[in-house]
Parts: structure tokens; sequence; C-alpha cells
């Protein structure tokens, strides 16, 4: 089933996209709600909790004073850690049983506040991160929840920062205006995105890459880390290696608005087992016929399944001609500023139909490397 992530800092207005994407028909895995559960009294979560940090984080009829909870635990990074090898282990122990329930061609979403603190945005197909500048956090604390002004800006300390967010976000959330402004991105989001991609990926029908070069985009080097996240870790195990080549890897070219990967494997043998990992990751087989450009030394082609980012990974023999060719032309591109001049003046042409198709030229570039 199609995984996405759901975070953003505390205050953001997570809970009110957890909320319409729950009567949109997804099925949602709320990680504060299962940590609330596995801490409730009489359970050894509970108990282990008083014994790192004293009677004094319960309350008067025994439950967890999660307040004073807070003021000891985010008081420092070993406090912190404490807190975290506590519930976390047993809220992972939960959420695997709420997903064992769930239907397997549904969307699941992953409440998760701490997901990019804790490294798991490359374990879903897709990450949303809800935002909202700091002083509207602190003002939603403190006036929905009580909370004093500084527990507020330390617990948003203790978090990451936009820019981490920003690197880890494939759909940006802005909650910086109204709660309807905030619903009608949530909704695009699911028909235009989450929708299709869930189809794609039960399916197993890649999104075919748009074939004509685009101005250059800044967010191609960040949309690719994610991707090569993911598919580092559907190789994990493996001696696979992955790396984003092509010319949206290059900054500044115009290019093709489709981030091609390579994936470098031992031998064919290894691109077989690879392939359900890499369907399952969001990434199906594709016809090698679609290939944006003709790939030499090709074991396998898959594609993302995600309408919303295309991209092409190119399975290849480690060490071949065609995989060390393709690092080396990636290589000149990053290192050459003729030849970045020369690749972007025959992109624009191309483009408007003023020159030949950049296939020629590609491939001339590769003769004289290798």
């Amino acid at each position: 089933m199609l995984r996405v992530g759901l975070t953003g800092g505390i205050g953001a207005g997570k809970s009110t996209v957890s909320t319409r994407l729950a009567e949109l028909g997804a099925t949602i895995v709320d990680a504060d709600k299962i940590a609330r559960e596995v801490v409730e009294p009489g359970t050894p979560g509970l108990a282990e909790l008083v014994e790192a940090f004293g009677p004094e984080i319960l309350t008067s009829d025994g439950a967890l004073d999660r307040p004073a909870l807070a003021a000891v635990a985010f008081s420092n990074d070993q406090s912190r850690a404490t807190l975290n090898s506590i519930v976390h282990p047993r809220v992972g122990a939960r959420t695997a049983e709420i997903i064992a329930a769930a239907p397997p061609d549904g969307i699941l979403i992953h409440d998760i506040p701490l997901l990019i603190e804790n490294g798991l945005a490359p374990t879903c197909h897709l990450v949303l991160v809800v935002h909202a500048e700091e002083d509207q956090r602190v003002h939603r604390l403190t006036s929905s929840r009580g909370m004093p002004e500084a527990d507020a800006r330390a617990r948003i300390a203790a978090q990451a920062t936009d820019e981490q967010r920003r690197a880890a976000a494939d759909i940006w959330l802005d909650n910086t205006e109204d709660r309807e402004h905030l619903l009608q991105q949530v909704t695009a989001a699911w028909h235009d995105r989450l929708v299709p991609f869930e189809r794609n990926l039960r399916t197993r029908t890649p999104v075919p890459p748009p074939i004509v070069p685009s101005e250059p985009d800044l967010e191609w080097a960040a949309q690719a880390a994610r991707l090569v996240a993911r598919l580092q870790l559907a190789c994990g195990g493996t001696s696979a290696t992955v790396e984003h080549i092509g010319p949206t890897a290059v900054a500044g070219l115009p290019a093709p608005d489709a981030i091609d990967i390579q994936v470098a494997v031992a031998d064919q043998g290894q691109a077989d087992e690879l392939a359900d990992r890499l369907a399952e990751a969001g990434f199906p087989r594709a016809d090698s016929a679609s290939a944006p450009r003709p790939v030499t030394d090709l074991l396998a082609l898959h594609a993302n399944a995600d309408p919303g980012r295309p991209a092409i990974v190119q399975v290849q023999v480690a060490g071949s001609p065609g995989q060390r060719v393709a690092i080396a032309l990636r290589d000149m591109l990053r290192a050459d500023p003729e030849a970045r001049e020369q690749y972007a003046d025959r992109a624009r042409r191309a483009a408007v139909g003023e020159a030949a198709p950049l296939d020629e030229w590609i491939e001339h570039a590769r003769a004289r490397l290798s």
C-alpha cells in the first residue's frame, strides 16, 4: 500500500491535515495517539518512564503528567534520548499491528511528529510536511494548549528546522493562512497525487517521463536526494550503489523534467533480484524502449510511479563502459563550463525544434569520454 509520512513542527497543524485525510479515505497511523496508548496507567511503558524520571511525572490519580514529563525530558539531549528509547519501540510495535490490519489497496498516513528527526523519511513513498511560522505555532500552543511560551519555544527548538523539513518534503502544506486554505491543499494533494500514486503503485504502472527539455529547476537536487535515499533503502543488504546522473544532476542545466538515477549492480541476477524491491519502493519496471536516450549496458529500466515526480532508474553493471561513461558525462558537465554552455544551448534549441535532438550530442560526448 502507499505509505505517506505526515509531519511538521509542534503546533503546525498536523491534526487538521490528518482529520481531512481520514475523511477522504486514508488509514491514519497517529504516532502521538499511539504514544499516549503505550504509556497509559498500568502499562509497562509508564512504569519504565517512572523508573527513569521519577514519580513526579505522575498526576495524583497515577496517570502520566505530560507537562511534567516534558519539562524533565526535554531539558537536555540525554533525557530526550532516554524518553525516546522507552517510547519509540513500543510505538513501533503498535504501529505494526495497525498496518497489518489496513487494506492492501489503501493509502496509509503515518502521522509522525519526529519523522525527520528519526530518519524515517526514506521509509515512506511520500512525505507531507505541514508548515507554519514559529510565532504562529507558539501562539497556538500557548492559547489552545495552555503551554507556557518558554516551554513552547523549547519544544520547537528541539525539533527539526524548517530547512530540514523542506529538504524532506515531497509535498509542502502551507498553514500560514486560514484553515480553508490548508484544507484545499490537502484535498488537491489527495486527488492529484496520492490517489493516482496508490493506483500506479498497486498496478506497477510507471509514469512516462517528459522528453522535451525545460529550464533548470532549483528543486531537482533535493528531489533526487529523496529518491536516492528511498532507492538505497530498497537496495539495502546488496552491493548495489545509487547515484543521481544525467542533466538534472548538473546545476543550471536545462533538461527534461525527469530525474535520472543509476543503480549499479553486480550482474543481471542482482538486477532481477532487486526488481520487486524497487517496485515496492515505488519504482516499477518500465519498457526499456522508453528510455529518454540510448543507454548502453542497460540491465533493466524502472520509472517512478509518482505522478508528481517523474524519474527514470537505469540499472547497469557496475564498472561496465555504459555505467562509467554515465558518471563521467555528469562529472564532465559539472566541471567544464564550456561543455555546460554547449549542452544548454543545444537543449534550448532542441526544445523549440531549432536543433537536432540532444541524443546525438550526448552520444558524441560519451564517445569522447570513452
